[in-house]
C-alpha cells in the first residue's frame, strides 16, 4: 500500500490533529539528546488513548510500516529516534494522572505524564515517587520505564523496575495486554510486565502504569564531602548506610576534573576551603530536619577524625542544598560546552577506580590534549565518564573520535565484565558493544523473546540489536 493510504488511514482512525507530516513534523521529534543525526519520518503520530495506539500500531503492522515509540526525548543512547520508512508515535498528549491511592499508596499514569507531574501529584497526598533525574520536567514515565531508569535515588529505593506494580502495554500488531493490577503479591505465571520494562519500545508500548509510592520524608538534608581517595568514599557511603539505615537518598561522586569544571562553569565558589581529589554529594531523610542535620554533622566528624573525610558543608536550608546540587547536576552543560562522548556504566564498587584511572590514562596515551570528566552514582555501581571530543587532536570528526575512545574504553570494560549501559540503555550506540555485557546465549534468548512478540520487526527495530523480518511468521 502507498504512503498516502497509510496518512489517510491514520487520519481517519485517530483524528487529523494526532497525524502529521512532512514539514509539520517539528525537529524535536527527529532526534532526542544522544546527538545523533536527526531524520524525518513519514508521519509523525500523537494518540491521545491506549485506543488509539491499538488503532495506529493496527494500521502500520497492515502497511508493514515501523513504528518508533518516543517520550521526552531526552535518552541518550539514540533510542527514539525515527525511521524515514517508519511512522513516530509520540505519547506526549497522554499525561493523565489518573488517580493518586493515598491508602495502597500507589498513582496510576499515562504513560506520557512527565516525571515531575508524577513526583508532584505523589507529594500533594504526602507520598513520594522513588525516581528522580535531572531531566525529570521533560522526560516521561513510559520512557522512564521503557528504558529502565535510574537516577539519584536508586540507592534507596532501586531503579524504575521497583517502583512497577501493573503495566498496560499495546503489542506491535494492536493487541492491548492489562496488566494494570495494583497487587504486590501476585504470582500467576510469567510477570510479564518486566519483559517490556527496559526493552526501549521493542516489544511493546508502554500507555499506562500503575506505580508504587512511599511515605515522602519530613526532613532532608544534604552535604557536600571533600575525600582522599576513592577508599575513603566507599568508607563512607557505609558509614552513612550503617548509621540512616534506608534513610541515605543519595551519594554522588565527583572526580576533581569534574567538580571543578563544573564550578568554572557555573562561575560559583567552592563551598570547600580547597581543592581535593574527590567530592561526595550525599542527601539523607528523617523525620525532623534539626535532628537529622545534627546526627549527619556527627557522623561526618567522626569521618574528620579517623582522616576518611577532610571537610565537609552541610547544607542549613533548601537554597543551600539546591546550590550544592547545581554543582552535580552540571551534565546539563555538557552539549553546550563540549562535544560530549557520554558513557554510563556500571562496575562492581572495588573495581571502579582503578577502571576510571585506566580510561584517563588510556586516552591521555592516545590523545595528551584529551579532557575527561568523571562522577557517578557511587551507592549502586553507575559510573558516568565523559570525553571532550573537541580535545582530541588530530583533526578527526565527531564521529571517528566517537568510535575511538568507545573502543578504548569498552575494551578496558570487557576485561572487567562490566555493563555498557547502567540506566540509559542501548538504543543505537550502544548497540555494538552489547556483546561485551551479553553472552551469545542471552542474546539468542532476547533474540527469541522479540521475535515472539514482534515477528515483523516493527517496533523500533533496529535498536538494542539486529533483527531480520521473520517473514514465516507475517499475517496476510
Amino acid at each position: 500500500m502507498t504512503t498516502p493510504s497509510l496518512i489517510e488511514e491514520l487520519v481517519a482512525a485517530l483524528g487529523a490533529d494526532a497525524v502529521r507530516s512532512g514539514d509539520a513534523i517539528d525537529a524535536r521529534y527527529q532526534a532526542d539528546w544522544s546527538g545523533t543525526a536527526p531524520v524525518l519520518p513519514l508521519a509523525l503520530l500523537r494518540p491521545a488513548s491506549t485506543e488509539q495506539v491499538a488503532a495506529a500500531l493496527r494500521i502500520c503492522h497492515t502497511h508493514r510500516v515501523p513504528v518508533v515509540p518516543q517520550g521526552g526525548m531526552t535518552g541518550l543512547a539514540g533510542g527514539a529516534v525515527p525511521q524515514l520508512d517508519g511512522v513516530a508515535l509520540s505519547l506526549e498528549r497522554m499525561n493523565a494522572i489518573e488517580r493518586v491511592d493515598a491508602a495502597a499508596a500507589t498513582i496510576t499514569v499515562q504513560a506520557g505524564a512527565t516525571l515531575q507531574a508524577v513526583q508532584e501529584a505523589a507529594l500533594a497526598q504526602g507520598l513520594l515517587f522513588g525516581v528522580d533525574l535531572g531531566a525529570r520536567g521533560t522526560c516521561q514515565i513510559g520512557g522512564n520505564l521503557a528504558t529502565n531508569a535510574g537516577g539519584n535515588g536508586v540507592v534507596q529505593y532501586g531503579m524504575a523496575r521497583e517502583q512497577v506494580l501493573g503495566l498496560e502495554v499495546v503489542l506491535a500488531d494492536g493487541t492491548v495486554l492489562p496488566m494494570l493490577r495494583p497487587m504486590l503479591k501476585n504470582n500467576t505465571g510469567y510477570d510479564l510486565k518486566h519483559w517490556f520494562i527496559g526493552s526501549e519500545g521493542t516489544l511493546g508500548i508502554i500507555t499506562r502504569a500503575v506505580l508504587v509510592l512511599r511515605p515522602a520524608p519530613r526532613a532532608r538534608v544534604s552535604t557536600l564531602v571533600a575525600l582522599p581517595d576513592y577508599a575513603s568514599a566507599i568508607r563512607l557511603l557505609r558509614r552513612l548506610q550503617a548509621r540512616f539505615p534506608g534513610a541515605l537518598a543519595a551519594f554522588e561522586l565527583m572526580w576533581d576534573d569534574f567538580f571543578s569544571t563544573s564550578l568554572r562553569w557555573s562561575q560559583m565558589a567552592s563551598p570547600l576551603s580547597q581543592a581535593y581529589p574527590f567530592q561526595v554529594l550525599a542527601e539523607v531523610t528523617g523525620h525532623v530536619e534539626a535532628d537529622l542535620a545534627e546526627a549527619l554533622q556527627n557522623t561526618l566528624g567522626e569521618a574528620m577524625e579517623d582522616g576518611s573525610v577532610l571537610d565537609a558543608v552541610v547544607a542549613q536550608s533548601q537554597a543551600q542544598a539546591r546550590a550544592l546540587w547545581r554543582i552535580r547536576e552540571a551534565t546539563a552543560e555538557f552539549p553546550t560546552h563540549l562535544a560530549p562522548i557520554n558513557f554510563d556504566i556500571s562496575l562492581p564498587l572495588d573495581q571502579i577506580d582503578a577502571f576510571a584511572e585506566e580510561c584517563v590514562q588510556a586516552l591521555t596515551a592516545r590523545w595528551p590534549t584529551q579532557r575527561s570528566f568523571r562522577f557517578g552514582h557511587l551507592g549502586d555501581g553507575n559510573l558516568h565518564l565523559t570525553t571532550d571530543a573537541r580535545s582530541l587532536a588530530g583533526g578527526i570528526s565527531l564521529a571517528e573520535a566517537e568510535h575511538a575512545v568507545e573502543e578504548i574504553v569498552y575494551g578496558l570494560l570487557a576485561q572487567r565484565g562490566g555493563s555498557v549501559s547502567a540506566e540509559h540503555g542501548i538504543g543505537l550506540h550502544k548497540k555494538p558493544y552489547l556483546h561485551v555485557s551479553r553472552t551469545p546465549a542471552e542474546l539468542a534468548a532476547m533474540r527469541a523473546i522479540k521475535q515472539a512478540l514482534d515477528p515483523l520487526n516493527l517496533l523500533n527495530p533496529g535498536k538494542v540489536f539486529d533483527l531480520h523480518p521473520f517473514a514465516t511468521k507475517a499475517t496476510p
